[in-house]
């Protein structure tokens, strides 16, 4: 019960393996992205119920690009910022 599945393990690996920007680009896109996505379900639910998986993916797609360009400016910020604390550092 204490372990984590493989495929967790796995993702976690390959996050770690990536450099920063992309590794906070593709966290915001589908972390804003499921919120989107969850959001267009209820809204789409209360609007009209046959078409509320259409709501799912027009407000889960555009909030994971803004996810995804958010999270790539946030990781560049701290990719130089930590560049430049190694630079001056010395």
């Amino acid at each position: 019960m204490g372990t984590r599945p493989r495929i967790l393990n796995d993702v976690r690996k390959a996050l770690a393996d990536m450099p920063i920007a992309p590794r906070f680009a593709i966290i915001g896109a589908v972390g804003l992205g499921a919120v989107g996505a969850v959001a267009g379900l209820v809204l789409g639910l209360i609007a009209y119920v046959p078409t509320a998986w259409f709501a799912v993916a027009e407000l889960g797609v555009p909030a994971a690009m803004l996810g995804a360009i958010l999270g790539l400016v946030i990781g560049s910020t701290v990719s130089a910022a930590r560049r430049i604390r190694q630079r001056f550092a010395r």
